[in-house]
């Protein structure tokens, strides 16, 4: 009985986690495109040291043939990456089916052991699958070059990143991190006022789409996400490069916020309205020729 009652809650934990506690905008994923380098790992730098997350969600091909993007934006539809669907899918599947199934790793080698055998085979698959993640997509912190946001003695300009793939390295200046604070910080209250058109002009069309996406799912659920007090606490250049007619620029970003989850009566459901949360982020920002910069993806740290 005891076993069930623990997988019941893990269970409704794995299914109202992403929901409510990666609510802010974006709600914790790694989404959006980078142009041709969006299914590339973005370099290590101080905020983010072990990188970011492979990209769960994005619209452009993993494997594009010349010329593509030309709109700017990709297209395609694609969920997770191939690593994801293949060595470390099939391990989730086979792990967590036999959890849940009550058959665990050893079809039923530590049955006998009850709840214990349970939570040591829970904590196993875990283990196993953040060795695999670390053995395939790498984990070894490495100082970043370009310059700390807010970091004493920085250059006043960046030191620009080759994008590969034959792109152009760009160098990033001061205006543009004020710009990208400045956006972090407009987009977590344009999400929090559930406004699609302010949204509109700081995004592109594939991130506005999944903002409007998560943003009709808390709508369904009848509850809202408000993110205010965004504080912008360090942040450096990943990479800065051109292709394509577009410059790209993704930067490392470490931010407090005061995130709540509240129902239609106002009732905060999650978080706390008096507590500042911690997030760090990899955000890539996209500019046309003679543009401004607007926010093509965002992805989890690791």
């Amino acid at each position: 009985m005891a076993r069930c009652c623990l997988l019941t809650v893990i269970v409704a934990a794995l299914a109202l986690g992403p929901g409510f506690a990666e609510a802010r905008a974006g709600s914790g994923g790694s989404f959006g495109s980078r142009g041709g380098m969006t299914w590339s790992a973005p370099p290590s730098t101080r905020t983010a040291p072990y990188g970011g997350s492979p990209m769960q969600r994005s619209l452009t091909p993993n494997n594009p043939s010349p010329g593509y993007g030309m709109n700017g934006y990709g297209y395609g539809y694609r969920t997770g990456s191939p690593f994801m669907s293949g060595l470390l899918g099939g391990l989730l599947g086979v792990g967590l089916g036999g959890l849940l199934f009550g058959h665990g790793f050893w079809h039923g080698g530590l049955g006998f052991f009850g709840l214990f055998g349970f939570l040591l085979q829970v904590l196993l698959l875990i283990w196993l699958v953040r060795f695999v993640v670390r053995l395939f997509l790498g984990g070894s912190p490495a100082m970043a070059s370009g310059p700390n946001v807010y970091g004493r003695g920085a250059p006043a300009g960046a030191m620009p990143m080759m994008g590969g793939g034959g792109a152009q390295a760009i160098a990033i200046g001061p205006a543009d991190y004020q710009t990208f604070e400045q956006l972090l910080q407009a987009i977590q209250a344009a999400w929090t006022a559930h406004d699609l058109n302010s949204l509109r002009a700081m995004t592109t069309p594939e991130m506005l789409g999944y903002f409007a996406e998560q943003l009709a799912d808390q709508e369904s659920r009848g509850v809202r996400n408000e993110v205010r007090d965004v504080r912008l606490l360090q942040g450096d250049l990943a990479q800065g490069w051109h292709e394509q007619g577009r410059d790209y620029a993704t930067v490392a970003m470490r931010f407090t916020m005061i995130d709540v989850t509240v129902d239609r009566t106002g009732r905060v459901v999650d978080g706390s309205p008096n507590e500042h949360v911690s997030a760090t982020e990899l955000w890539t920002f996209l500019r046309a020729a003679g543009g401004h910069w607007i926010l093509s993806a965002i992805q989890q740290s690791r």
